[in-house]
């Protein structure tokens, strides 16, 4: 135990982040941590363990895979788009979580189109470097076979993956600027910081009122982000979200209705997200990096 209480502390974040990415899922990654905690404190020794850390993250993995699978079957009820459940990061959050590509929302909406086998055997082997061998026990499957399943879904995301992001400098700047522009219902404004071809996805499931399809074209995303405007007069706050630039918005009350993200490309926004499923949103809830 002592071992473990010593180093838990440091990879919980490797824990919870493994989880996360198979996920996508804030809930079911903390709950899953919460198992692995709970697993590796009930084990007599770990003398047998040589690498701590990835006997943790394989752990999680196995657990995450089966979240994986019962978490799609339930998204065939889901109400309009799925978006990844948001996670603030950056140096002013207390549970911080190991940042990479792979926690992006684009990143994370392509890892939803792999099969959970390829999801966690591109997320283990990419993002925690876990060998095959560890990976196989995982999914009960041979090195070799999780090797194919990586190498595939490696394929697949830079297929389908996001073109490479932006420099954060320019994210930060259109950031600033679409929130000048949005807080000021300035239609040209944000029209002219949209792709012709920019799409707008809200995540509500039916629970808000939200858009229950992508809406496409920069003219029409204006016009449903001007009616939102009008409509609810919210807080906007700059947030580190998922690794990127991001905006939350509070309500008078100071409750997060709303996680944005966006997509940048060549100085304009590609792809605005906006997550208003308040499910997705209760582990925001007094945080102190929202007040």
């Amino acid at each position: 135990m002592g071992r473990l209480e010593d180093e838990w502390a440091e990879h919980r974040r490797a824990v919870f982040g493994a989880a996360y990415r198979i996920t996508g899922s804030v809930a079911d990654a903390e709950d899953i941590a919460q198992d692995v905690w709970l697993r590796a404190a009930a084990k007599e020794t770990l003398d047998d363990v040589r690498d701590l850390r990835a006997w943790l993250v394989t752990v999680a993995a196995r657990r995450a895979y089966d979240v994986l699978g019962s978490a799609r079957a339930r998204r065939v009820d889901y109400v309009g788009p799925w978006l990844p459940e948001p996670l603030l990061t950056g140096p002013d959050v207390a549970e911080t979580v190991l940042v990479d590509d792979t926690v992006g929302t684009a990143m994370l909406l392509v890892l939803e189109e792999l099969s959970p086998p390829e999801r966690v055997a591109f997320v283990l082997h990419q993002a925690f470097g876990v060998p095959y061998e560890q990976i196989a026990e995982v999914l009960g499957r041979t090195p070799a076979a999780c090797r194919q399943l990586s190498s595939r879904a490696r394929r697949k995301v830079a297929a389908a993956g996001p073109a490479r992001p932006a420099p954060r400098g320019e994210r930060e700047r259109v950031l600033a600027a679409f929130r000048s522009a949005y807080e000021r219902r300035d239609g040209a404004a944000l029209l002219a910081l949209l792709d012709p071809d920019a799409t707008y996805t809200t995540d509500g499931d039916g629970k808000v009122f939200a858009a229950r399809k992508i809406i496409t074209g920069a003219e029409r995303v204006v016009t449903v982000l001007i009616r939102v405007a009008e409509r609810h007069r919210r807080r906007v706050v700059p947030a580190e979200v998922n690794g990127e630039p991001g905006l939350l918005f509070l309500a008078p009350d100071g409750r997060v209705v709303a996680v944005d993200t966006m997509e940048v490309t060549g100085g304009r926004i590609t792809a605005y997200r906006r997550v208003v499923n308040p499910d997705k949103l209760a582990h925001l809830q007094g945080t102190a990096s929202v007040r």
